[in-house]
């Protein structure tokens, strides 16, 4: 019985699916707007999550990085799952932009350095391992809505650096740099992204089993942006911030209407893959890429309502906040009841 339970054990980790950190988003995410609300207690609740998923996942990750690197070679090999990675980078900047929410702005500090450190290696690793190193042609017919996860890991640092910068006393004209320098460049990756997943839809044979729910995260990819440009636009004045301000409060406006416009779309794509074409609704860790972009909407609502004195969009925010919750609870007790069933007992 235990060599068949450790059995499960390791398969599952060998397994493990490089987006998992989506977790971590998601919970991390729905914790700060409840925080913003009010509602600490359940925004306690989530942080715990937060956190304890964030140490088990990393150990897993380590673990089978350690026991498994031709499985994980084989992911950073695949432009299907390679972009995945970056869910950890996300992962850490929402962690470490709810802690700074507490007041532990060290925190926030030293896990913007790591995610910092991260993104710049996968940044450039990802997309030469996964795209540009393949010799099969064509790669677009690979791109798939995980590929918007590389813009969401920019705008995290983002996030991130415009948090700890009012409240330090120095390095802040770095960090208004970062803050900027990695928004612009998560802009850039969402056209590029948004051309090659839009050429796939286009030009490729598309089903229903191909609509995976990591799709939701090119609005999910717009709605961090809508925040990342919301906290720069709050930043304490320094050069690069008061260059910028106008053009990124702007345009936060114009991402926040198009992430809007997306949601209806992604829906209906939903209906059509499970009512329609009556694919089956089953826990996968993906689904955890669908609760993180409903959360990220909420906050970014709640976050530009304030910074440019939107009431209508904080409103919207605050009432998808709840939405966003209660996705987080469906897919939290799905996915505990997966484990239960395929690892403890099988």
């Amino acid at each position: 019985m235990r060599g068949a339970l450790s059995t499960r054990i390791h398969r599952a980790v060998e397994g493990l699916t490089p987006g998992y950190f989506a977790l971590v988003m998601a919970s991390g995410i729905i914790s700060v707007g409840l925080r913003l609300e009010g509602f600490h207690f359940l925004s306690w609740v989530l942080l715990a999550v937060c956190v304890v998923a964030f140490v088990v996942l990393l150990a897993l990750t380590v673990w089978r990085f350690a026991s498994y690197r031709a499985a994980v070679t084989e992911d950073f090999m695949d432009p299907r799952r390679a972009f995945g990675f970056f869910t950890f980078v996300a992962g850490t900047n929402v962690l470490g932009v709810r802690l700074g929410l507490e007041g532990l702005h060290w925190l926030t500090g030293l896990l913007l350095v790591v995610s910092g450190c991260t993104w710049l290696v996968l940044g450039y690793v990802v997309p030469w391992t996964a795209v540009l190193g393949r010799e099969e042609r064509p790669v677009v017919i690979t791109a798939n809505g995980t590929w918007f996860i590389w813009v969401v890991a920019s705008q995290s640092v983002a996030a991130a650096a415009a948090t700890l910068e009012p409240v330090v006393t120095s390095g802040r004209r770095e960090l208004a740099v970062l803050a900027v320098m990695s928004w612009s460049v998560g802009v850039m990756l969402y056209g590029a992204a948004g051309l090659l997943v839009t050429l796939r839809l286009m030009l490729y044979p598309f089903g229903p089993e191909d609509l995976t729910p990591p799709y939701w995260v090119s609005m999910g990819a717009l709605a961090i942006t809508v925040l990342a440009g919301a906290r720069i636009v709050e930043m304490a004045d320094a050069p690069m911030v008061h260059v910028t301000r106008d053009l990124i409060a702007g345009l936060a406006v114009v991402f926040w209407a198009f992430a809007t416009w997306l949601i209806p779309v992604l829906v209906v794509a939903g209906w059509w893959r499970h009512v329609v074409r009556k694919v089956p609704l089953r826990y996968e860790a993906t689904l955890w890429s669908i609760v993180f972009p409903l959360g990220m909407y909420a906050v970014a609502g709640i976050y530009l309502g304030r910074s440019d004195h939107l009431p209508v969009v904080a409103m919207i925010g605050r009432a998808e906040l709840w939405v966003a919750l209660a996705a987080w609870a469906v897919v939290l007790v799905a996915m505990l009841r997966h484990v239960s069933r395929t690892v403890v007992r099988a």
